[in-house]
């Protein structure tokens, strides 16, 4: 969907600030939100894109003054209440409400290292068909689709070449609203950055952006 959150390509962010030495957390409950997460996506309530929609979903001042843990949060709750796992009376108080059952969690002490692993979102048994090859050019189709989309608005309606297939893959856009998983190809597409940027990129630079077989089209 076309939104603040496609900010790739968007011009007047400021420069980029890298840190040095940038630990993994910058304070505490950012891990205990990484941890969070972790805990209550056990539920399979929800998958990864449904998650990534969701971050869409807030609205562009919110998005833009909140850090990335911040937007975890506001996914997390929205999600949680959507899903019935908990009531927004129960966020705002903190408390659980009178007489609510209390569920056994889907994930222990013990079940974490194969939580950290899971999730391959690969799908080679899917009988999907390549519609491109490497050394094939493409155009990235020109779409604007109100729901979870993982084609980045800069690149829409460019030309590219297909440079590598990566196989089958769970197709976002479907899986992010519960439609299926649809698998279908994926490609690593390169592009000239003049073609993204225009002529005053460099002729040298060139973005390589991986595109499910629905995202492209033959030139």
């Amino acid at each position: 969907m076309n939104g603040v959150h496609d900010m790739g390509g968007m011009q007047g962010m400021g420069p980029v600030q890298r840190e040095q030495n940038e630990p993994v957390f910058h304070s505490p409950w950012e891990g205990r939100m990484y941890a969070i997460n972790r805990a209550i996506g056990a539920w399979r309530k929800w998958n990864i894109d449904a998650g990534r929609h969701e971050i869409e979903l807030i609205p562009p001042a919110d998005y833009l003054r909140m850090s990335y843990y911040e937007k975890w949060l506001t996914r997390n709750i929205e999600l949680l209440v959507k899903h019935g796992l908990v009531t927004r009376e129960e966020i705002d108080s903190g408390k659980p409400a009178p007489g609510s059952a209390k569920a056994a969690p889907p994930l222990t002490l013990n079940g974490v290292p194969a939580a950290l692993i899971r999730g391959s979102y690969m799908r080679p048994e899917a009988s999907a068909k390549a519609r491109f090859k490497s050394g094939q050019h493409v155009r990235a189709r020109n779409m604007n689709p109100v729901g979870h989309t993982r084609l980045p608005h800069y690149a829409r309606g460019k030309a590219g070449t297909v440079i590598r297939n990566h196989g089958i893959f769970v197709f976002p856009d479907t899986n992010a609203h519960f439609l299926g998983e649809q698998p279908q190809y994926l490609y690593s597409v390169r592009f000239a950055a003049r073609e993204l940027w225009g002529e005053q990129a460099s002729r040298r630079d060139f973005v390589f952006i991986d595109m499910w077989d629905s995202y492209l089209e033959r030139i």
